[in-house]
């Protein structure tokens, strides 16, 4: 564990019951617009054509598995820009222009043979609360909708598009292991192919 890392979130060293199911999750879920992208939607002659992601958690997502913990995305938007990124990421769980995030979360539960207790949601707007109530951890970055906010036990200091992701990853591996012992697997030159 990476006491260091987790004071700053003092519940979660307050309370045991989320200190335990955060060491046992194994499946992080994320949104896209407002999670990993600040939710600002670009578009050109051709429709949507740019979408802005965050570098840092590109590192997030690719090093959550390698810990055991699984990374998948449903969003309710479709687009060339995001196809692109979670090919680039590896993404095996990618459900794109999804309208019915509770369908999809069961479905990634069934193909993992995973309970839905053994997960984490990441969301930020009330589409999301089809699936946050159903999970061990729901999380919603510091911007998130109000509602979203009283569902989430954990609201994190990022900002949507503003490293979401890799703060999420960052508490939870530091809940097993100390940061530096994590992210050596990162600096190796393999982990970028």
């Amino acid at each position: 564990m990476d006491k260091r890392f987790l004071e700053q979130y003092p519940a979660i060293l307050e309370d045991g019951t989320l200190l335990s199911q955060l060491q046992s999750i194994q499946l992080v879920v994320f949104d896209v617009d407002g999670v990993l992208t600040d939710g600002g939607l670009l578009y050109g002659e051709q429709g949507e054509s740019i979408k802005r992601f965050n570098v840092k958690d590109g590192v997030a997502m690719k090093l959550l598995p390698k810990w055991g913990v699984q990374v998948a995305v449903i969003t309710a938007k479709d687009s060339a820009p995001l196809h692109k990124r979670m090919t680039d990421l590896k993404v095996e769980h990618f459900y794109p222009g999804c309208h019915n995030k509770a369908q999809a979360f069961e479905q990634i539960c069934q193909d993992l043979k995973l309970d839905p207790q053994q997960a984490v949601y990441v969301g930020d707007d009330v589409i999301d609360l089809q699936v946050m109530p159903n999970v061990a951890v729901p999380m919603c970055p510091k911007d998130a909708h109000t509602l979203v906010k009283r569902y989430a036990k954990v609201c994190l200091a990022s900002l949507g598009g503003q490293g979401v992701a890799r703060e999420v990853a960052d508490l939870l591996l530091s809940t097993r292991m100390p940061l530096e012992q994590a992210y050596e697997l990162a600096q190796r030159p393999e982990f970028e192919k």
